[in-house]
Formats: structure tokens, sequence, C-alpha cells
């Protein structure tokens, strides 16, 4: 977080991950000229400029704690000390006053000297019993917090001095000071000596500081710039300049590059260099899997080894930190060789081998950029110049290189020398220096740009937002440098091919066999194999902050990552598994079988889904651990007995739940699919897909299967379907009874009208109860047959049709009689029954008869006088009461029943209605 006082009279708290303001509110009318967070009780103090009081906050709750008058004049500055409660104030009144905040805020001590106003004061990181203080009367004092006058004064500057600040490392007694006479000076408070001044500010400096994290000095001025130097070398670097008027204070965070400036019209935050720890991890699989790191100009390592055997991913390692030494030149890069024996550190325009062990000094010269070979133990490249490279082996120049472009921006090592231009990658050969092969690409230009797998078959171009895998010939390389048929321009022809692109951020990685572990910009570790991203695991970074990948240790089966404090951290990736992918994807199946072993049962789904995704689905079937995954496996493959055999072994507690009946449903669209009725008819069952058994036992005129259907239908609440397998049974009573216990009266009444017309009057009786609740008007519009027979005609007909329809309706007709049989759907029974009757009583051959054509001949005269057993036996009371009797009753009720008996009654006679 980021405070702002600005000059207003209020504070602004900032958040610097989302540039948000998180909160602010107002401490006086006056400008505040000061605010300094108190990290120790979650506090801030901040000092009132214009009415000499010092004010403490509770940040959290924005709640006022302490107030106090303070000076007598504006306070300038105000220091919190590292470790005890003290905090320094200093005045316009030309004291400086330290107050206890566990003795009540009472101010210890006063310290008087200076001759003008107290401007800025600064404990001392490496004695923090001494502070130095900087006034407008051209000194800087130094004080010791046990006494009253100073230790001595550092005199030099022309004007008022107005900032200062201490060198943050403990190998150099330094103090910087910036002043109105626009310079900055270092000054040695040791021998009290001035041993630079900086030129190059047009107006008053207001403010300076070393920076804690990169070897720069930093100063803000009323001209509007802030110049960055070098720490070392005191050179001007570069200078900054945001046209927000004049820069009054600058501040460095201890922990990242990051650095905010304060202007008059407003506070921006930069970010200086890169935030990635300078370190590398000796990954080889001989080697002792040590890591180095640079600490400022310390160089410090840790083993690796063991430590990571009982934690979980991404705790913190416990490392035992051994300090190797100081180097001569501030690390911006450090690397191991291709065996370990040799780490180069490069900084500051120079480079310096040491060997690994003890950091004895090896070899150093200055370079633009450094890059090791992948064989020889002392082969290295340098980039000298924009446009030469120099080859060296066993640590003896071999050989100049003018490089084919213009100007280059960077170099890197490997099987070939490549060199970075602004738009392409040219690469040479290590021995001959010959020109290879031009890439037109614009890589990235972090630490590393080019990875080489260890075969030097592979690698791997990293660029702005993807990476392009190439292939190496380097048997084609070595016969085109034999015969000598290099070509200036063109170097050697198909030496790089492209295999494969990566669509992510890679941000570092490192190449296993033929899988590269790479870590992205999302915060996720990835490896990449066979034209396929897998994700390993998602980073933990909102405690860390970004995590950046050092490498993997085979013998560990770890990836290890390190934070901006330096912190290690590791995440499980198993050798076994990746060696098995880079197998599978090399086509050496023989060797895949012998790994396969040796790859713990708890990573053999995530292998089966790299094999799937490879296209050996068999495979992955035999290796897949994940049920689930087996399913789809199988299903992919065809093999309903294995898909079923996974559904029947699955635990009693699951078979009943969204996702059995899911698989269930899957299995039996298949089986469906194969032509498997059986099948298909056990998945819809387990699924109770009724749909589907509905769709199954009527393609199959399975009829006890839809009477099964229809009652657990009913029981499960599925009227529709249940309505349906009624309906087709023609069991239309029941279809009736089912619309009523529904709640469906309208609709069962319309039903009787069309099927069964003997519960007419029962339905229109029950639509009339319950229409009443709505409309007394609308009920009685309903009519029943009982009191209005006139509305109905025709209903004795329809009463004897129903009859008919009843006792013949579990006749079946075979699909053999289809043709024949589907124009009788069309037959208006009750005006075929009125017809026959009519052409009886006229001696006419019966239209029933002549359309279903009797297999037996027929007497007319006996055929009225024959009735079907369901007739003779036949006492059903009808619930009407009122018939619309038709002439010649008795003939009627004959001759119907000779109809049933001559075309329904013949056992020869399959046909149907």
């Amino acid at each position: 977080m980021i405070n702002d006082f600005r000059y207003s009279g209020n504070i602004f708290l900032w958040d610097t991950e989302t540039s948000s303001l998180l909160k602010s509110w107002e401490v006086c009318e006056l400008p505040v000229r000061s605010c300094k967070f108190i990290a120790r009780r979650s506090q801030f103090i901040c000092a009132s400029a214009d009415d000499m009081r010092l004010r403490l906050y509770n940040y959290n709750t924005m709640e006022k704690v302490k107030d106090m008058e303070a000076h007598a004049d504006y306070i300038r500055f105000v220091e919190i000390h590292p470790t005890l409660p003290y905090i320094l104030s200093s005045s316009d009144d030309m004291s400086i006053k330290l107050w206890n905040w566990e003795q009540n805020w009472d101010c210890t001590s006063s310290f008087e000297g200076h001759a003008h106003y107290v401007m800025m004061c600064k404990f001392n990181p490496k004695d923090t019993n001494t502070f130095a203080s900087a006034s407008l009367d051209r000194t800087i004092k130094v004080w010791g917090l046990g006494a009253q006058q100073p230790h001595f004064s550092l005199e030099g500057h022309d004007r008022g001095v107005n900032c200062l600040d201490y060198y943050p490392g403990g190998d150099k007694p330094y103090l910087i000071s910036g002043a109105d006479d626009k310079t900055v000076k270092i000054w040695d408070y040791q021998t009290k000596a001035c041993i630079q001044t900086l030129d190059g500010h047009s107006n008053n400096v207001c403010s300076v500081l070393f920076h804690p994290q990169l070897p720069v000095l930093v100063s803000a001025s009323e001209d509007g710039t802030v110049r960055i130097w070098h720490a070392m070398t005191y050179r001007a670097e570069t200078t900054l300049n945001y046209g927000l008027e004049r820069a009054w204070s600058i501040s460095a965070a201890k922990e990242s590059n990051g650095l905010a400036i304060g202007y008059d019209e407003g506070t921006i935050l930069i970010k200086l260099g890169h935030d990635a720890p300078v370190a590398s991890l000796d990954t080889h699989i001989s080697h002792t899997g040590k890591v180095v790191w640079a600490h400022n100009n310390d160089i410090q390592s840790a083993s690796l080894k063991g430590v990571t055997s009982d934690l979980a991913d991404g705790e913190k390692l416990d490392l035992l930190i051994k300090d190797m030494g100081s180097c001569e030149i501030f690390p911006q890069t450090v690397q191991h060789n291709c065996n370990g024996r040799f780490l180069v550190v490069c900084g500051d325009g120079e480079y310096i081998i040491y060997t690994s062990q003890a950091l004895r000094n090896k070899a150093f010269g200055q370079a633009l950029d450094f890059a090791w070979s992948a064989v020889g133990t002392g082969d290295f490249a340098i980039r000298e110049s924009l446009a030469r490279i120099k080859i060296f082996k066993n640590f003896k120049e071999h050989r100049t290189i003018k490089a084919p472009i213009s100007s280059s921006e960077g170099l890197f090592g490997g099987a070939c020398v490549a060199l970075k231009g602004p738009d392409c990658v040219v690469f040479f050969d290590w021995n001959e220096g010959a020109f290879l092969c031009k890439i037109d690409v614009a890589p990235k230009a972090p630490l590393s740009v080019v990875y080489w797998n260890e075969t030097q078959e592979l690698l791997l171009l990293v660029c702005d937002e993807q990476a392009f895998i190439l292939k190496y010939d380097k048997d084609k390389v070595d016969a085109a440098i034999a015969e000598d048929s290099v070509s200036p321009e063109l170097g050697v022809p198909g030496a790089f091919e492209p295999e494969h692109e990566i669509t992510d951020c890679v941000t570092k990685g490192q190449w296993i066999g033929d899988c590269f572990i790479f870590s992205n910009i999302a915060g996720r570790l990835n490896y990449f194999v066979g034209g396929n991203t897998m994700t390993l695991c998602h980073l933990d970074q909102q405690s860390t902050g970004p995590l950046f990948m050092l490498g993997f240790l085979p013998k560990e089966d770890r990836v290890y990552l390190m934070d901006r404090s330096r912190n290690v951290f590791s995440y499980r990736a198993l050798l076994a598994v990746l060696q098995y992918q880079t197998a599978v994807v090399r086509h050496d199946f023989e060797a895949a079988n012998t790994i396969l072993p040796a790859i713990p049962e708890s990573e053999h789904s995530s292998v089966a889904r790299f094999l799937e995704a490879q296209g050996y689905k068999d495979v992955a079937l035999q290796v897949s651990k994940d049920p689930d995954h087996k399913f789809d496996l199988a299903l992919d493959l065809g093999k309903l007995d294995e898909a079923t055999k996974l559904l029947d072994a699955a635990p009693e507690q699951d078979r009943d739940t969204t996702e059995s009946t899911t698989k269930w449903k899957r299995l039996g669209d298949l089986a469906l699919a194969n032509c498997d009725l059986d099948l298909a008819e056990r998945c819809a069952s387990n699924a109770k897909d009724l749909a589907g058994l509905l769709l199954l036992h009527t393609a199959a005129g399975n009829r006890a299967g839809i009477s099964a259907l229809a009652a657990n239908a009913v029981l499960q609440g599925k009227f529709n379907v249940a309505f349906i397998s009624f309906f087709i049974l023609g069991d239309v009573e029941k279809c009736f009874e089912l619309l009523l216990d529904t709640n469906r009266i309208p609709e069962a009444a319309l039903l009787s009208r069309t099927y069964l017309p003997s519960q007419i009057s029962r339905a229109v009786r029950l639509w009339r109860e319950d229409l009443r609740q709505v409309s007394d008007r609308a009920a009685a519009a309903l009519a029943d047959p009982v009191e209005y027979p006139n509305l109905f005609p025709d209903l004795d007909w329809a009463l004897k049709v129903e009859e008919v329809f009843k006792c013949n309706r579990n006749k079946v007709v075979p699909a053999t009689e289809y043709l024949t049989a589907k124009d009788d759907l069309d037959l208006d029974l009750v005006s075929l029954m009125k017809q026959t009757h009519t052409d009886n009583s006229l001696g006419e051959k019966s239209p029933i008869r002549a359309k279903f054509g009797s297999t037996q001949k027929h007497d007319t005269d006996s055929s009225v006088n024959q009735v079907l057993s369901c007739e003779a036996t036949d006492t059903k009371t009808i619930d009407h009461d009122v018939h619309a009797t038709p002439p010649l009753k008795c003939s009627v009720d004959d001759e119907a029943n000779a109809i049933l008996q001559n075309d329904f009654g013949n056992d020869d006679d399959d046909d149907d209605w």
C-alpha cells in the first residue's frame, strides 16, 4: 500500500496491486507534509505541516488514536525506528524530537544544533542508535540517541540541504544528500568525506534514496525530473519526466523493484528492471541440486537434495543457506554451465566465471551478453558489441563472428549460438562459427528465450504471446559444414523445421526429454508434450506474490520456484510420468511399457488422459484407474460390455445419483445405435427413462412391457407416459380415470365423448362441480346427455360400438396384415353399424362383412340370431337414464350381435379395427 498525503490536508491510501484508492480522509485544513506507516502496530503516523501537531491513525478503521502538539513550527518529516518504539520528528523550529509510543507518546529527547529549518532525519540501518539530519543551514549532522549534541557535521553543499538517505547494505558507510544547489552528494560518514557529486538537475533536489534492491541511486527535483544513477560508477542511467510538475518525494519497496514518485499533480508507481530473483539451479540429473542466488552483491547457495520429501505442494522450503562470498559486480544474471562445475555472474557490462563450489574466480571480461555451450565445460560465447560475437573453447578465445545483422539485442547458448536481433534470431555453429539459419520472429527478452532439450534435437523459441518448437537436424548441419556447402546468405536449408506451437505466454521453462515444463503469466505450472499442453498445478501466489521457476530436479521429482524474497517453493512432477510420455511421443512403446510399472497408480489416470489425447484410447482404457474416465473411453471405443461392467460395479450409494442416471442414458443411446435392444431396455430402466422405454416397447410390440411401464409411470408421477401407455393398450377406462385423478376433468369429458360414451354423464357432472367454483353460468352451459338427449344424436349406436370395442380390444393384428388393416383406422363405425342395420332389413350384404371379407360362408338369417358371449352375459347398466331409441330396437341389437359374431368372432379371421 501507498499513503499519499499531497499538499491538501488529506490522506489517500492506495492499493499498489490494483491501483485503486482504498481510503481517504481529511486530517486538517492545513497541508500535510509527512506520513509514515508503523507496520508493527497496524497504524501509521502523520505530521501536519502547518498546525504543528502529530496525529496517529489506525489505517484499518481510520480512527484517530492520538493527537498531540509536537513542535513550535511546521513539522517537516517523521521517521520510524526499525526496531524500537521510537519516532523522530523534525521541524522548522530547528529541533528534532524523539517520541516513545510505549510511554504514552512522551517526548523523551530533543536534539538542537541546527541553525535553520530541519528538513529531514533518517536512522542509520547499520547502527540504529544513530541518525542523520538535513537542514537548510547547508549541513548534515549525525546524532546519537543518547546524546543531545551531534557527533559531527558534513559540510559541502552551497545551499540548504533538503533530503538524505543511508546506504542500505552493510559493505559501504555511505550517505546521500540532495540540496537547493541542484546537486546530489555521496558521503562517507566514517571519513566524513564527500566522495562524489552528481550534477544534472536544473532546480532544487527534493528527495534522494539508495534503492534497496538495485545498484542505483534515485533523485527527484523541482525541475519535474527523476534521475537514476548507477550506484557503482555514478553515471547517469536515465531521466524520467512524466509532466506532473514538481517532483517532491520518492520511495522504494523493500521486497520488489517498485518505485513511487510524488508530484504536484499526483503519485505514480513504476517498476525498475524485473522482479525475478537473480538465481540459478543446477538441474543436471547427476549434479548436486544446488541453487545459487544473488542478494545485492552477495552470493548465497543452498542444497535442495532431500528437503522436500515430506512437504506438500506449495510449501516454503526450510533451507540451510550458505554465504559463498561477495561479487565484484552487481549481479544481474547468474547461470550454471552445462555440467554445473562453473557459474557465471553477469552485470554492468561485465562477466565473471566462478567455480560453483567455492566461488573461485576462473575467468572474467567485458560483454553485453553471455551464453554457455550445451557440451563443453569451458565453452561459452559473449556478445562483445552490437554486431560482434566471440566464442571461447575451454576458457580460451576460439573464434570471432561478425553477425549478418546491423544490431543485436541478446545472446543465447545451447546446441548452437543464437543471436537475437530486432525481428529475428540468427544461429551459428559453435566449432566453425558458420552461419546456419535466420528465423524471422520477434522473441521476448527475459532471462532466456531459447531452450534446448538434452538431446539437442528440439528447441523452443519464446515470443510475446506464444512459443514455437523447432526440430534441429544436426546431421544435416554437420554434413554441410564437412562438405563446405554452407551458404553465406541462406545457411543450411532445412537445419530447423517447425514442429509445434504453444499458444501460451511462457515465463520460464525447462526440457525433460521431449516434455517442456514451464510456468506461464497466469500463474500455472504447465507442461507441453506431443502437441498438447497440460496443467500440473495452479501456483499459490496469493500469499507469496509472483513465483519464478528455477527448474526441475529429476532425483527429487519436483519443480522448484522462487519468489521475490528468495524463498523457495516446490511442486511435485514425477520423472517417470514425463519419461513415459516422452517414449509415447517418440513411438517407443517398448520403453513406455517398461516405464509404466514405475508410475504410481495415483498417476495412472493422468497418464491415461495423455494417451487419450495422443489417440491411444484402447491403451488408455487399460491404464486408467478413474471409473468415470474408463466409462467415457469404453463408450468412445464402442465396448458396451466393458461400460456395462463399470456401471454395475458402481457403489450402491452412487446408483441413484444424477451422474449414474446420465451414464445409463448415454450407454442406452449407444446400445440402441448398435441395435442391442435388450441392453437399451435395461439402460432405460436403470436411468428411469420412461420415454425411452415407451419407444422401445412400442417398437417391439411388447404389450406386457407397456403394461408394466404404465403402472410404473403412475407410481413415478409421469402421467403423460402412463396415459399414452394405457391408450396404446386400449384401456380407455384407465385413461379416463387417470385424467380424473389428476384433475384434468375437461380432458376426461372430451375423452369420454370420443372413446367412452358410457362415462359422459359422469364426466359432465364432475366438470360442473369443478367449474362452479369459477362460474355458475359456465357450469350450467355444460350439457348432460341425460338432460339433453337431442344434443347427442346416435348415442345408443355409440354405446353399442363401445361394447364392440371392449369385447375385441385384446385381439392383435399381425404386422403382416398392416397393408390391409391400416385403412380400417379411418372407419366410421357408427355409420357402418347404422348402414348394416338398414341393409339387413333390405336383405343386402353387410358392408362391414364386405369390408373385412369373411373366410366362411355365413347365413344372414342365422347371423341375426347369433350373439357374442359378452353380449349373452351383458348385464352392464349404462349410466344414461334416457336412450334415444331408434326404430326396431330388437333388430338393431340382434344385427349388432351378428356383426360382432361374423366379423370379429371368427378365429380364422385376423382382421381387426
